[in-house]
Formats: structure tokens, sequence, C-alpha cells
């Protein structure tokens, strides 16, 4: 299997964090040039018709994009030890937390960066101003409500580490290029980054 990935994209980081704490082995990961359009060649397109990282080149003519898609490939074919859940309960729990940490956390600080840090300019065509604010303000509102979840459970969906964690991990350190990162103002979210950051998944660069 190949794996597709680019440097400091929170997404591929996503999967690449997976498969640390999975301690999958034997997956070779290329990394793509966004900046020089290397995932918009006729033939990563013939891959990945939206020109999308990750992917997940199987070996044998099939692809998978998407890092939640991704994720969920490589826990039904490796599944120990189990990042999405044990039973029913357990992964319809985790897929909610993570779900929660996607759309309320990681993809508000994903947006105020794309929209924000004149870097990201050479890929956010259409940069605004407006955009980035309001995705700061949300990002930082629900930074301090995870802080308060977080302050009587070791990591976001429970007691074990689940995908939910990694999904906040790359999203909180993708902001990093804006020298944000969880501080004494969110004491828990800083405890759980801290902790997270001797973990394998921690290991990964961004």
């Amino acid at each position: 299997m190949k794996l597709y990935t680019a440097p400091y994209a929170p997404n591929p980081r996503r999967v690449t964090m997976f498969i640390a704490e999975k301690g999958i082995s034997g997956i070779e990961v290329i990394s793509l040039n966004l900046a020089e359009g290397e995932h918009r060649t006729p033939a990563f397109k013939a891959m990945s018709p939206l020109s999308q990282i990750p992917t997940l080149d199987l070996g044998d003519g099939r692809t998978l994009t998407e890092s939640r898609a991704i994720c969920t490939y490589l826990e039904g074919v490796y599944p120990d030890p189990p990042l999405m859940g044990r039973d029913a309960f357990e992964r319809a729990e985790i897929e909610m937390w993570d779900r929660r940490v996607e759309l309320m956390l990681s993809m508000p600080l994903m947006m105020w960066m794309r929209h924000g840090l004149p870097v990201m300019a050479r890929l956010e065509k259409n940069q605004n101003a407006g955009v980035a604010e309001s995705n700061h303000q949300t990002a930082m509102r629900m930074a301090k409500w995870f802080d308060a979840q977080l302050a009587d459970r070791e990591f976001i969906a429970g007691d074990r580490l689940s995908i939910a964690d990694l999904t906040a991990l790359a999203g909180i350190d993708f902001a990093r290029m804006a020298k944000w990162r969880p501080d004494e103002t969110t004491p828990h979210l800083k405890r759980w980054r801290d902790m997270m950051g001797e973990r394998p998944a921690g290991k990964i660069a961004p």
C-alpha cells in the first residue's frame, strides 16, 4: 500500500498518526508538494479525481480518499489496538466525539489558518478575513468547551485513546502556524496535548 500525504497538512497527519498508534508497518508514505501542484497531475488525479490528500493506494487498482474513510479501512484490516470502538455502543460514542471534534474544533482551526495566514494564500486563493475571524472565534469558544469536557476524563472519548484524539490533535497542531496552542487558560486541554505529545501520534511531524 502507498499513502500519499503532504507536509503540514492536518488531514494526512490524522492518518499517519492513526498508523503510528496502530503500529502498522509496510505502508509506503509519499509526500506531495501542494504548492507545486503535484496533487493535480493527471497521474495523481487518476487515483484521486478531486486531487485530495490523503489518498491510500491499495496496490490492486483500488484507492481511498478522505482521512476518516482511510482510517476505517485500516481499522478493519488491523483491528488491534481498536481506535474506533470495541462494540456497537463504543463505536457510535467514538464517532459522536470524533464528529464533534472535527466539526466544532478542528475544522474551525483549519479554516482560521487557511483564510487568516498570508502563507496559505497560495493554496486558499480566495482568502477572506471575515471567514478567518468567525472561525477563530468559534475555535476559541469550542476549545474552552472541550477543556471542560476533559476535566474528568483522560481522553476525548473516555478512558482510552481513540480516533477522536487524533482528529483533535491534527487540528490543534495545525494552529501552531498562528502560534496558538492550549495554555493555562485551558488547563485540561493543555494537559491532554502534553500527554498526547508523548505518544506515538505526537511524534509524527506536522
